[in-house]
């Protein structure tokens, strides 16, 4: 597990916040790009609006028209191994994940300020193909509390506890064209 960079402020690293550098080869990272590039990626669809990236969900999606969870085509064999690899990271049992969501976020492609959807209990995010700077925040009274984990590629984050249910987060713009694989436990 690598040190989390911090605010010069020394805002406290999330609690719940986990990372790790090089989880994948650069080997397993190219294969992994090529497999999600080859998927039919839709634009992300937040009710009336659409995402500038585009998407694919395996196990269930959520869907921000009904507000409810859906079920999605099955986590392909190519993931399932990546899979639980994320579930030990998490110590949890290999079946774990039961959500994966593929994105492709082309330049200047960011996701605004939130939480993921309560119905998701632990998140990790693979990032590939080029870095990120991956935002959190809380309120603290009138202000803001601030922390930015720089998520290069290859390595894994996993939010839980605080990091996942009491800080927001979000990605600015994206500089070069970037992918991630999102792996989420459902709540019980």
């Amino acid at each position: 597990m690598s040190q989390l960079a911090l605010f010069d402020d020394q805002t406290p690293v999330p609690q719940g916040l986990r990372t790790t550098p090089d989880f994948i080869s650069r080997t397993a990272e190219k294969e992994l790009i090529a497999r999600i590039a080859e998927l039919p990626l839709a634009p992300f669809q937040f009710g009336a609006f659409e995402g500038k990236r585009r998407v694919k969900s395996f196990g269930f999606r959520y869907d921000y028209t009904l507000q409810r969870m859906l079920e999605a085509e099955p986590i392909p064999d190519w993931l399932e191994e990546v899979a639980r690899r994320v579930a030990d990271f998490g110590g949890l049992p290999d079946d774990s994940v039961r959500q994966i969501l593929c994105t492709e976020y082309e330049i200047g492609a960011g996701i605004g300020w939130h939480r993921d959807k309560p119905h998701f209990d632990k998140v990790f995010g693979l990032s590939l193909g080029a870095p990120c700077r991956f935002r959190f925040r809380r309120r603290d009274g009138a202000k803001w509390q601030r922390f930015t984990l720089d998520a290069e590629p290859r390595s894994l984050y996993l939010m839980d506890g605080e990091a996942r249910r009491v800080w927001e987060h979000s990605i600015p713009p994206v500089e070069a064209r970037r992918y991630s694989i999102t792996f989420r436990t459902m709540k019980r």
